[in-house]
């Protein structure tokens, strides 16, 4: 699978099938802003993805991180190395994380998470940051980018929303996987009930289409859907 139109300018690009996404944001003079990068055997898919849309690596000029996990920022060494960019923005909270090439902690009062923490590593190359986000900016892409600090999933979580062309993208706040949203997996938020809390925020703004790191966008009443997913489960 390779890109896939969410509405205008904005794509999304499979990593690993529909279960870790990338995105992109194709500018009216060529250029590109990839929104989170992927495990580190992500890149040759968002080449692909890139290719389909008629665009090479070197046409990004700008790469966002959503949060300093590795399925997230694990590809983004490898990505900042092939583009145009410099380095990545990330939210303030994370960024030492990905600077460091560590993931942020999952819950620390959690057992299997500590139990899991030895198993599996969450380092991944170190990448620059060359902007630290906060809540209320507005990047220049595509006419403007909204960042939502929805804290909870890793300190310096992020949502990105597009007003015009009323794309939300959640980050990890909420999943989609096959076409049924749920929470986070808890042991490897930072804080469980902060991340259900600051995603309560997505349910009142204002979208058509909500899209998924992990899972297929969804179209129909997206809001509506995801206002009474968050009323069901918060």
């Amino acid at each position: 699978m390779t890109a896939v139109n969410l509405a205008g300018p904005v794509y999304r690009l499979p990593t690993l099938g529909s279960y870790i996404n990338s995105f992109a944001f194709v500018e009216g003079d060529g250029s590109v802003t990839l929104v989170d990068c992927g495990i580190v055997k992500a890149p040759p898919k968002i080449v692909a993805g890139l290719a389909d849309l008629g665009k090479h690596p070197k046409d990004v000029q700008r790469i966002i991180l959503t949060h300093a996990h590795l399925d997230h920022a694990g590809g983004a060494a490898a990505m900042v190395a092939a583009s145009a960019a410099n380095g990545v923005h990330a939210h303030i909270d994370d960024a030492d994380f990905i600077r460091a090439g560590e993931g942020a902690p999952g819950d620390a009062g959690s057992v299997v998470y500590r139990v899991y923490s030895r198993l599996i590593t969450g380092r991944f190359a170190p990448v620059p940051v060359t902007t630290e986000l906060t809540d209320g900016d507005v990047l220049d892409v595509a006419g403007g980018l909204h960042v939502h600090h929805t804290p909870g999933h890793t300190p310096g979580h992020v949502s990105l929303l597009h007003p015009e062309t009323g794309v939300l993208i959640t980050g990890d706040a909420i999943f989609n996987f096959n076409g049924r949203m749920s929470w986070p997996i808890k042991m490897v938020c930072t804080s469980f009930p902060i991340n259900k809390k600051s995603a309560a925020v997505l349910a009142d703004l204002d979208y058509r289409i909500a899209a998924f790191t992990h899972g297929t966008e969804i179209r129909d009443r997206a809001r509506e859907q995801v206002r009474g997913f968050v009323a069901r489960r918060g």
